[in-house]
């Protein structure tokens, strides 16, 4: 009970100091990074767990955590960082973007899902990022696909995109699985924008977005014809 009771005081905390967006009718929250936007088809949907697969050790995750808290203070909404492994470094960040975020510090990826559980229950926040990139494959295989399920079964209540950082393929309930394709190296971090540079393509896509894409494909391969008979 008294756990119970903590857990109820930290959401009502989360509450106040989070409070509630305004709610949008958008299907998708638009990041304004167009390497993220641009083949998604407009942006992180909305009620759905994204998985975005970075199988190299220096992909860029890293950078687009940050690219996105950049965007949650543009677009003034908040972001909640749930991180895996405790490697997050906000140094590089300043106070004014800081307050659009909530990090959580776990050293356990089980600690992380718990943390998932109880943020994506009130959607407080427009996007929830959960980073395990940097936890074992032994620890992820502990997951069961269950807890993804029940994830997915709490964000479909909410105008909220969480948005799940792997090294491998292990989400079951994704929506829509990104894979960041990028090799970095200490050029890459020596350009001045270097996070214009990384590169996601979609590796699958689920339901209204398979049938949009179809549609998309359609129209392209009719177009010359089309073009022709004007």
């Amino acid at each position: 009970m008294a756990a119970t009771a903590k857990i109820i005081d930290l959401r009502k905390l989360l509450a106040e100091r989070f409070p509630h967006p305004a709610v949008t009718a958008t299907t998708r929250l638009v990041t304004g990074l167009p390497f993220l936007d641009q083949p998604t088809g407009g942006g992180l949907p909305r009620g759905a767990i994204t998985e975005l697969i970075s199988p190299r050790t220096s992909a860029g995750s890293a950078s687009l955590t940050n690219a996105l808290i950049h965007g949650a203070n543009r677009d003034n909404y908040f972001v909640a960082l749930i991180d895996g492994r405790d490697s997050f470094d906000p140094c590089g960040l300043d106070n004014v973007l800081l307050r659009h975020l909530l990090w959580v510090r776990c050293s356990t990826a089980s600690e992380a899902i718990k943390a998932a559980d109880l943020l994506l229950r009130d959607g407080n926040f427009p996007l929830v990022i959960v980073d395990l990139v940097l936890n074992s494959p032994e620890e992820l295989r502990k997951i069961s696909q269950t807890n993804w399920y029940r994830l997915q079964r709490l964000v479909e209540l909410i105008p909220a995109a969480c948005l799940v950082l792997t090294r491998y393929e292990m989400v079951g309930s994704a929506q829509l699985k990104l894979v960041l394709e990028n090799s970095w190296n200490l050029k890459t971090f020596e350009m001045q924008d270097a996070v214009s540079q990384l590169r996601i393509v979609v590796k699958r896509s689920h339901g209204r977005d398979i049938a949009l894409r179809c549609v998309a494909a359609a129209t392209a391969a009719r177009r010359p014809y089309l073009t022709g008979a004007h």
